[in-house]
């Protein structure tokens, strides 16, 4: 033969186990700390660079809320009735074009003023007025200021006034050097603003350009509120020309790789890290802007090197901490389970068991101890008690063969009496002994708990014709089972007690158009028998099944049936057992559901 694989642990003690033991502990975490001090490096990087991702969206989707939130004010102002109403003809009064303005003054002001202490947003309204019906509005717009203005004469007009116009009254942020054409004297008009053109909704073409100023400020309110390690945020358009910037001087093109261009994506996030940064870009093509995060590598790398050294002295704390616990259980497991090992390999059932050693402490290893030598006594009083058992076992089963003479002079008793009734002609009583001689032999069955069903099938039908004998019952019964499932095991006294439900609750006063009808099927290893009547009265069907799942019996539904489902769950599990439901057409179903399993015995 040849020889297996031997176990190398077999040849150590336990001293030597626990050095290796010791050793498989502390090795690996050497080993894994080389290793993670290489990899910690690349998995840093992405998991800081997915929180960056998480970060981004929440900050994108503050600064797109506050640009939807200028979108909505400006569509306010577009609809407003004095806007739409406002006169560039002449036709109107000097008086009324005054108070005209004086309303519009002081309307976009009110917008202008915000409550929640954060930056404000200014709101200016661009007319031009080819006749200069509004020569008495000063014309010196402000970055930081409201207002509407006009201008009569193409050198008064804003550069970014026609380009507004050819969007036909859509919004977009533009960065704007000058919000009127440079003039002496004037101040500092830079600014990031929401460009929107205003419609006259009902003559058509365009009324003025709405200028909403100091965005930028707004959004450096939101960018304001991401802290990076030495990174740097940035808010550009579609073509990455910087918006607005946590770097002061940042302006022109932002260059940023070409992995986390867009492509043919018109909304999403992308990130990549290259050597010497880390780049989260979440863009959306719809409102032409994107959010950029550029994080040094650098920045991470040193909170690494942190990381190292404090994994290096956890390793050494580990090591050391190891060493120790090794120490003590060395000697305070080693001695006791040595004298136990003595004791187990000199044991011998039935043998005397010595006292049990005593320990001051209650730890495991005295638990264990302990139990062994109760475990001991035990098995001793075990083989003693199985002698006795044995005995009595001899006893029982003399016992039963004696007794089971009586069924077996019944039986003979009943034939005799059935041959003698039948030679009197009295054919009606020698059928119900011959059916009750029936009920009971099968009923017995000998001690078995599971019979065939063919054997279970006869037994009912003896049942049916004894109660059809008794009573002069006319019901029909209907019985449709297969003899290829005949040899199916079942519990005995299955069918009966539900055949004569049906008899007594269904159909017991219905005379000839009661039906029993008995059918049984089996597939994929399942037996299924349907016991149903046509009974008239109601059924609480609800209330049955309850009953037979719950932990106590309602008597009101009988225990007969709740026996039945409980001795199939105990014989086979909790899958199986009986389910209640309306006959179709009326009346009562039961469905037996048992394993497809052949009868042990017949």
């Amino acid at each position: 033969m040849k020889r297996g694989i031997r176990n190398p642990l077999a040849r150590m003690n336990v001293r030597q186990q626990m050095i290796l033991l010791f050793l498989v502990l502390v090795i690996p975490v050497f080993i894994l700390n080389g290793y993670g001090n290489n990899r910690a490096g690349q998995i840093l990087k992405r998991h800081v660079t997915n929180a960056y991702i998480e970060l981004n969206k929440q900050n994108f989707k503050l600064i797109s809320r506050d640009i939807e939130t200028v979108n909505k004010v400006t569509a306010t102002v577009f609809q407003n009735s004095v806007v739409q109403q406002l006169d560039t003809t002449g036709k109107d009064t000097v008086l009324q074009r005054v108070k005209t303005y004086e309303k519009l003054e002081r309307m976009l002001s009110s917008y202008s003023q915000e409550s929640d202490e954060r930056q404000p947003l200014y709101y200016s309204l661009y007319v031009y007025d080819p006749g200069n019906h509004y020569f008495f509005a000063p014309y010196y717009p402000e970055s930081k200021k409201s207002g509407v203005y006009f201008f009569s004469n193409e050198a008064e007009k804003p550069e970014w006034f026609d380009e507004a116009v050819a969007r036909k009254g859509n919004g977009y942020l533009r960065l704007t050097d000058h919000l009127s054409p440079p003039a002496k004297g004037q101040y500092d008009q830079k600014t990031l603003g929401y460009v929107r053109a205003i419609n006259n909704i009902d003559q058509g073409g365009t009324i003025g350009v709405l200028m909403v100023t100091n965005v930028d400020a707004r959004i450096g309110e939101s960018l304001k509120t991401v802290s990076l390690p030495e990174g740097e945020l940035y808010f550009t358009d579609w073509n990455n020309h910087i918006l607005t910037s946590t770097q002061p001087d940042a302006e022109g093109v932002l260059s940023l790789p070409p992995e986390v261009e867009p492509g043919n994506s018109p909304m999403g996030v992308k990130d990549v890290i290259t050597k010497d940064f880390i780049y989260v870009v979440d863009y959306n093509y719809v409102l032409q802007q994107k959010l950029v995060y550029k994080v040094p590598v650098k920045a991470l790398l040193q909170q690494q090197d942190e990381m190292k050294h404090v994994i290096q002295i956890i390793s050494v704390a580990y090591f050391a901490a190891g060493l120790i616990i090794i120490l003590y259980f060395w000697r305070s497991l080693m001695t006791p389970l040595q004298k136990l090992v003595t004791f187990v390999r000199r044991y011998e059932p039935g043998n005397a068991v010595p006292e049990t050693p005593h320990r001051k402490r209650n730890d495991e290893v005295s638990v264990l101890i302990s139990t062994i030598y109760e475990m001991a006594r035990r098995l001793n009083d075990l083989i003693h008690y199985k002698y006795d058992m044995d005995l009595k076992q001899k006893e029982a089963q003399l016992s039963l063969l004696y007794q089971q003479i009586n069924p077996h002079l019944l039986y003979n008793t009943l034939e005799s009496i059935y041959w003698k009734s039948k030679m009197e002609g009295n054919h009606v009583s020698a059928e119900m002994i011959k059916d009750l001689s029936k009920l009971m032999k099968i009923s017995l069955s000998r001690g078995r708990e599971l019979i065939t069903l063919g054997e279970e099938l006869e037994h009912a039908t003896a049942y049916i014709k004894l109660q059809q004998n008794r009573y002069d019952y006319a019901f029909q019964v209907d019985i449709n089972l297969p003899e290829s499932l005949h040899p199916l095991s079942i519990p005995k006294i299955t069918l009966q007690p539900l055949i004569e439900n049906g008899i007594i609750h269904g159909i017991k006063n219905m005379g000839e158009d009661g039906e029993i009808r008995i059918e049984a099927e089996a597939s994929g290893g399942i037996l299924r028998i349907r016991i149903s009547d046509n009974g008239y009265k109601p059924v609480d069907i609800e209330a049955i099944n309850r009953n037979l799942n719950s932990e106590t019996n309602d008597p009101s539904t009988g225990y007969g049936v709740r026996n039945i489902h409980q001795r199939i769950q105990l014989h086979y599990g909790k899958e199986y057992g009986l389910v209640y439901s309306v006959r179709p057409g009326g009346g009562t179903l039961v469905t037996i559901t048992l394993p497809a399993e052949k009868a042990g015995g017949s």
